[in-house]
Parts: C-alpha cells; structure tokens; sequence
C-alpha cells in the first residue's frame, strides 16, 4: 500500500441513542499518512474540532491489538487488545477522566490494497461501565475509496 491512504472509522456506541432511538454513532473519513515497520502498521492524521484546534492521532495496528495516541487538545493512549482490559488517562481541556476499554474482539483483514478492522468493546468512565461499543476501519490508498 502506498503512503498516502484514505482512512474510514465508523463506531457505535449501543446503550446511548440519538433522538429517532437508533445507537449513537460517529463516522469520520480522513487522508492519513500510512507506512509498516516490522508486522505493524501505522496510520498518522489530524483532527481538527469546532474552534480549529488540532489533535495529532496515531494508530498502530499489530495482530490483535489496536493502539490509539492522541497528542493535542486532547491526549490519550488507549490500548484495544482482545480479551484485555485497559485503563488510560484521556486529558481534554475541561479535565480529565479514567477511561477503560474492555476489549472482546478485534478482527484485522489484510488485503494488498486494503486494511479492514473491527472491534468490538466495553467503554468505562471513571471506573463505571457506560456503553458496549464497536469501531470499523477501512484503510486504502487514496484515488480508491474506503468501504
């Protein structure tokens, strides 16, 4: 895959509706730089929220395991490992809180143009469960577009 990648992420939050009652979820497609360093692979994008700060995000994707760094307005690290819980500090600009992600699957789908994840979790706030979630990724070279 070429370095230069258009990265598509979709998740769900069950528990939480909208106002027609359908789960929440959250759709973002981005340009991302993407490279491979040993069997992992590496996803690097901005995001930029309502007043244009700029949170910098890295993923890393390694079997079955997801990494997530945010530097920025907003800083975490959250780990997403099958069958693990794992606890970080997410930092905002009005606090922070202890969020945990209780990981039950990750599913990682390598094609030679194509990268597709799925996963699926328990999200804590503060040490209380909140919602069991689920995140897509599709990973592909720019000019072809992500599923």
């Amino acid at each position: 895959m070429n370095k230069d990648v258009i990265l598509s992420m979709h998740g769900l939050q069950f528990e939480i509706m909208d106002s027609d009652g359908n789960a929440a979820d959250v759709e973002v497609i981005t340009p991302a730089k993407y490279y491979r360093r040993g069997k992992s692979h590496f996803l690097l994008y901005d995001e930029e929220d309502e007043e244009g700060n700029t949170t910098g995000n890295i993923i890393r994707i390694k079997d079955k395991l997801i990494e997530v760094t945010k530097r920025g307005e907003i800083n975490a690290h959250m780990i997403f490992e099958e069958k693990k819980k794992n606890l970080t500090d997410y930092s905002t600009p009005f606090g922070n809180v202890m969020i945990g992600v209780e990981t039950s699957k990750v599913l990682v789908d390598e094609q030679e143009n194509r990268i597709s994840v799925r996963v699926d979790y328990g999200l804590d706030i503060n040490y209380e469960h909140l919602s069991n979630c689920s995140f897509r990724m599709e990973i592909a070279p720019r000019g072809k577009t992500a599923q």
